[in-house]
């Protein structure tokens, strides 16, 4: 393919573009997706990311399984969405090539090595001729073929780095020539670099010299495309903005809570995909006070946490669902003990084991019911990347003003995506008021004597002068504290821990769009807010009278639940999980009967999917029934 050009490609104006960046798992895609979305951010654009990679810890190199990738949605306002296929697609091999074309458009550019496509490249990766772009029928015209390998060699030949050392800085290569293509400033990504590398500065300015030498590609030889690409800023409230992801954003909303409530914050964790980055970033932060535990299983990481609790910190512990099986004792000691706790719950593809590295919704059961007895918990799912931080400072908001442990369900999808966010200032953040003891209940102190009104204790923290007092796990008398085996005693008990959870008061759920005549209501929960929202939006724009209710608080559930979901004739609860909110909804509310979208791919919703499922539903005059098989069926029929 002819890569010269005579005349500089132009330069055209876009709103929005989605980019994926795939290749071996050792071959860096998510550091150059991070760069290249961290850069977009810091000029003001809206993002939204996707890591997508495998379990393996590392598959064979050049093998279909492990191939991993990194999308970024960049946009000149917010982006909701990592979005459904990509504008550009890099792939640095044959497996790459092959297993990501299905996130690509029909007209989409790809960039290739060249040097990754030889017979045995192409043999791993299972082709069946040498005519690649002929067997994935690509257009070659569609197609940016460059020797990366070889052009990384040439430009570090005097390095004197190892061929190792030197191979893994092709990713920086393709991120050059990405940013040619979208005009992007490299003095962000230099700037990136040198932080990163900051004590192995050798190191940064050899991946400097390369991210250049991809930029003076593009540049010189114009990369065979017609036209490169600007995404300007026009809508931004101005402050100071990062690129964050949703679990680094939990931490920082951690942090938050306890330097506003005045206390110590404590992690008790052990490491777990995909929630161990909230364990390390807190673990930076000793200057703050931030104490973290790595602990030798879950138990022992919950109970240290319960024990942090009952001690006087913000304590809070970190998982994912398998692991939120294995500290359900632990949490149900704080249940009765009535202490406050975040448990953070990242969720990930089950059962077992299942995907570790793929994201669904199915742990929501779990949160609400998943311990023995009656254990009533309040539990708030994130609904983005940068909400994490607010979801987080949420939860243990009321951890500390209700004496109740607190689930905060995130997900793969948020915990590793990203978004740009602008960072809040302290007197932004509501108040946090710990429910301590009285002065007045000195030497008189009984841990379960509560607030009429609230029905929660109050919070004596041991060593105080006059407020002795012993929890455990048995049950106790909600007068003396004494244990008590009493029928009537453990019933009040039972009753007084639901009706404090119930009497939290969480903000009414907000309908967006067509509140006031939806034909169809879309009804979601945490993270599948920005499809959902792209989805009704598609609709609207269709002709379509759609609304849409996401639901942040799960238990308790707002007050105006009811109302907003039986004024509508239509409602699809979407969710991905066989129907777990759905059930919830049919549980807490007399005579709903809504349709069901359910999916359960590891994969995030697809809005071309979803408006087609929508679209049907809206058309249809049947029904919906308890069975599912005919809102199956009319759901899922564009996937056959």
């Amino acid at each position: 393919m002819d890569t010269q050009s005579s005349q500089k490609p132009e330069v055209k104006e876009l709103e929005h573009v989605v980019v994926r960046f795939s290749g071996d798992s050792g071959d860096g895609m998510q550091l150059a997706g991070t760069i290249f979305s961290t850069i977009s951010a810091s000029v003001g654009n809206g993002i939204s990311t996707f890591p997508d990679y495998p379990a393996d810890i590392r598959a064979p190199q050049g093998s279909l399984t492990g191939v991993s990738g990194f999308q970024v949605h960049i946009s000149e306002g917010q982006s909701l969405t990592p979005g459904d296929l990509c504008d550009v697609l890099v792939a640095m091999n044959a497996a790459a090539l092959k297993t990501q074309l299905r996130y690509a458009k029909p007209q989409a550019t790809i960039i290739i090595d060249t040097d990754a496509f030889g017979p045995a490249d192409l043999k791993k990766a299972q082709f069946e001729s040498d005519d690649y772009l002929l067997e994935l029928c690509i257009d070659p015209d569609r197609v940016v073929a460059c020797p990366i390998t070889k052009m990384v060699k040439d430009c570090l030949a005097d390095s004197g780095m190892d061929n190792k050392s030197v191979l893994k800085c092709r990713n920086m290569f393709a991120l050059g020539l990405v940013c040619w293509l979208f005009n992007r400033d490299l003095e962000l990504a230099f700037s990136f670099l040198r932080e990163k590398f900051k004590k192995k500065p050798a190191i940064a300015e050899n991946n400097i010299r390369v991210i250049q030498a991809g930029y003076d590609y593009g540049s010189n030889t114009h990369a065979s495309v017609p036209a490169t690409y600007r995404i300007e800023s026009r809508h931004k409230v101005p402050g100071r903005y990062m690129d964050i992801t949703g679990n680094k954003a939990t931490a920082y909303g951690l942090m938050a809570a306890a330097e506003k409530a005045g206390l110590q914050l404590f992690l008790g964790s052990y490491p777990i995909t995909p929630a161990t980055d909230i364990l390390h970033e807190l673990a930076k932060h000793k200057s703050m006070g931030v104490i973290t535990v790595q602990c030798e299983d879950e138990i022992s990481g919950c109970a240290s946490a319960v024990g942090a609790a009952f001690a006087g910190a913000l304590a809070a512990t970190s998982t994912s669902g398998p692991g939120l099986c294995l500290k359900s004792e632990a949490i149900n000691l704080a249940v009765i003990d009535e202490l406050p706790l975040v448990v953070i719950d990242v969720q990930r593809g089950g059962p077992s084991t299942g995907l570790p590295t793929k994201s669904e919704q199915t742990d929501l059961l779990q949160a609400l019911y998943g311990r023995n007895g009656e254990s009533p918990m309040p539990v708030i799912a994130a609904t983005s990347p940068t909400n994490c931080f607010s979801s987080a400072y949420m939860a243990a908001k009321i951890a500390l003003e209700h004496l109740t442990p607190v689930v905060l369900l995130t997900d793969a999808f948020i915990a590793n995506g990203s978004s740009a966010w602008r960072l809040p200032t302290m007197e932004d953040l509501p108040e946090i008021h710990p429910h301590y003891a009285t002065e007045d209940q000195k030497y008189k102190y009984s841990p379960y004597k509560r607030d009429e009104q609230s029905c929660v204790r109050y919070w004596a923290i041991p060593g105080q002068e006059g407020f002795q007092h012993i929890l455990g796990g048995l049950e106790k008398d909600g007068e003396t504290g004494a244990i008590s085996t009493e029928p009537e005693n453990h019933d009040r008990m039972d009753h007084l821990r639901y009706d404090k959870v119930q009497r939290i008061p969480v903000p009414d759920v907000v309908v967006e769009g067509d509140k006031d005549d939806a034909d169809l209501l879309i009804v979601g929960f945490g993270s599948t807010y920005g499809h959902l929202y792209s989805a009704m939006q598609e609709l609207r724009q269709r002709g379509h009278k759609v609304a849409l209710a996401q639901f942040q608080f799960i238990n308790p559930l707002p007050a105006n639940t009811a109302e907003v979901l039986l004024r509508y004739q239509k409602v699809v609860v979407a969710e991905q999980n066989l129907g777990q909110f759905a059930a919830l909804l049919r549980i807490r509310i007399n005579n709903f009967a809504p349709y069901q979208y359910n999916q359960v791919k590891g994969q995030p919703f697809v809005v071309s999917e979803l408006v087609a499922g929508f679209g049907k539903v809206i058309q249809t005059k049947e029904a919906p029934d308890y069975d599912n098989t005919y809102i199956s069926r009319i759901l899922n029929t564009h996937n056959d």
